[in-house]
C-alpha cells in the first residue's frame, strides 16, 4: 500500500495492527509520533526564516519555532547576534542599564531576550531569525508534509510505536522500534551527506 497521504497512513497503520476498531485512536497515535519527531529530528527541510521588528527587550518567537539557528539585525553592516545563556545575559544586564544596538540574545520560554535593550524603540531593528520549524502536523485538511513524502517509513513505524501503550503488551514494539531507529539513522545520514558532514549519529537537538 502506498503511503502518501494522511488517510493512507491511517489505513496502513490499521492494516499493520490488524485492527478495524481504532479509527479515532490512530489519529492520536499519529499526533504522538509527530511530537516525538519534533523532539528528535533536525533536518534541512525544517530550516526556515522569519523577519520581525525588535523594538523591546523581549520578542515572541514564531508559533512553529523549535530551535534557533541564527539571529541577525539588518543594520549596516549586518549585526550577527551572539547567543548567550540566560545567566550570562542577566549578568550583562546587572552590569549595565544602557540601551543600544542589540548584540546578544537568549531564550526565555518562547521569547527571545536581547542585550542591550534596543535604543530605537520608535521603529525598532529589523531582524532575521533562521530556525528549525515544527513538522507540519497531518490532518484531514493538511494531508501530507515533507517527512511523509520523503520518509513514509518513519511515519509508519513511529505511529506504530505510539500504539503499543494503548494496545498493551504488544510484542511487536521491539521490531517497530528497530525499524524506526534505522529509518531515523538513514534520514540523518542523508542529511549529513548533503551538508558535507561525516558523523552519522542522530542526536536530539537541545534548544539554545
Amino acid at each position: 500500500m502506498a503511503i502518501a497521504t494522511y488517510s493512507e497512513l491511517q489505513a496502513s497503520v490499521a492494516d499493520w495492527l490488524n485492527r478495524t476498531d481504532l479509527t479515532s485512536a490512530i489519529g492520536d497515535f499519529v499526533a504522538l509520533a509527530e511530537s516525538q519527531f519534533n523532539r528528535s529530528i533536525r533536518h534541512r527541510y525544517m530550516i526556515t526564516r522569519s523577519q520581525a521588528t525588535i523594538d523591546s527587550e523581549y520578542s515572541a518567537t514564531p508559533a512553529d519555532w523549535i530551535q534557533t539557528v541564527s539571529l541577525i539585525l539588518e543594520t549596516n553592516p549586518v549585526t550577527q547576534m551572539e547567543f548567550v545563556t540566560n545567566e550570562a545575559l542577566n549578568a550583562l544586564k546587572s552590569g549595565s542599564s544602557a540601551t543600544g544596538t542589540p548584540s546578544r540574545y537568549s531564550h526565555v520560554g518562547t521569547e527571545i531576550q536581547v542585550f542591550p535593550s534596543p535604543d530605537n524603540t520608535a521603529t525598532g531593528y529589523t531582524a532575521e531569525l533562521v530556525y528549525y520549524a515544527k513538522i507540519a502536523a497531518l490532518s484531514d485538511t493538511n494531508t501530507s508534509n515533507w517527512l511523509l513524502t520523503h520518509n513514509p517509513d518513519i511515519y509508519l513505524y513511529g505511529t506504530l510505536m505510539q500504539s503499543a501503550p494503548y494496545l498493551q503488551n504488544d510484542e511487536r514494539i521491539t521490531v517497530w522500534a528497530s525499524l524506526y531507529q534505522r529509518a531515523i539513522d538513514d534520514l540523518e545520514v542523508s542529511n549529513q551527506r548533503t551538508a558535507g558532514q561525516t558523523s552519522v549519529k542522530m542526536r536530539a537537538a537541545a534548544l539554545n
